[in-house]
């Protein structure tokens, strides 16, 4: 089973963190002396997981990079997710609630193919022509802002670890249990602050100050890590 780290006392609590940057920190306290530093990566999911990963590589001295992942959203709410698909095109998707939705497989091809244009437009922004590192057999800490459903999270490990990626460690500043439960197949170790239980969830809840970045944001923090 996968070890999973959480502080205790912040267990089905909200409004734990001051801010992404706040929780990063946090998050890096508690990572120091699990993580050898020299090749180990920060790897990102944007938008809002490269400011917790920002802080997390800048407190423990780490290499930084994005790894561009989306979500696969409903067409009428695109607020929720069916799935996700990563910046090489492996896709997941939650199959009982494509089912349950009554998406068809066209539904989801162009559902697919709109976020890959996406995925594409964020390339070509964010990394501006830099190759993607070569991570193989080396300690890689994914970080995102929080995981709803963890799919997310998800397509980002798989992709990784097919492409020889050593030890997966999925970090995170809030998740709820079964999000835990998804990705932890697929995570060497996972460090999550503020885990909850309950039929309801959402990521923000466990921030005090919350809002959705631009791709210039993003940028600007990769510009101080050498992008």
């Amino acid at each position: 089973m996968v070890e999973v780290v959480d502080e205790p006392k912040l267990r089905n609590r909200v409004q734990v963190f001051d801010d992404r940057f706040q929780a990063g920190e946090l998050l890096a306290e508690k990572l120091r002396g699990h993580v050898v530093g020299g090749d180990s990566w920060v790897i990102a999911i944007p938008a809002g997981g490269v400011q917790v990963g920002f802080a997390v590589a800048e407190r423990l001295k780490l290499h930084m990079d994005v790894a561009v992942t989306r979500k696969l959203h409903i067409p009428w709410n695109k607020e929720a997710g069916f799935g996700a698909v990563s910046w090489d095109g492996f896709v997941l998707l939650n199959e009982p609630l494509v089912s349950a939705l009554g998406l068809t497989r066209g539904d989801v091809d162009r559902c697919v193919e709109e976020e890959m244009e996406v995925i594409r437009q964020r390339l070509a922004t964010f990394r501006r022509g830099k190759p993607f590192p070569d991570l193989k057999g080396k300690t890689v800490i994914v970080v995102d802002d929080g995981l709803a459903s963890g799919f997310s999270m998800l397509v980002t490990l798989r992709t990784l670890r097919k492409s020889g990626a050593g030890e997966l460690i999925a970090t995170t500043p809030t998740a709820p249990e079964s999000a835990i439960s998804l990705i932890g197949p697929h995570a060497d170790r996972i460090f999550c602050l503020n885990i909850r239980s309950g039929p309801f969830f959402a990521v923000a809840d466990a921030y005090k100050l919350w809002y959705d970045l631009e791709d210039n944001d993003v940028v600007e923090i990769l510009k101080r890590v050498g992008f």
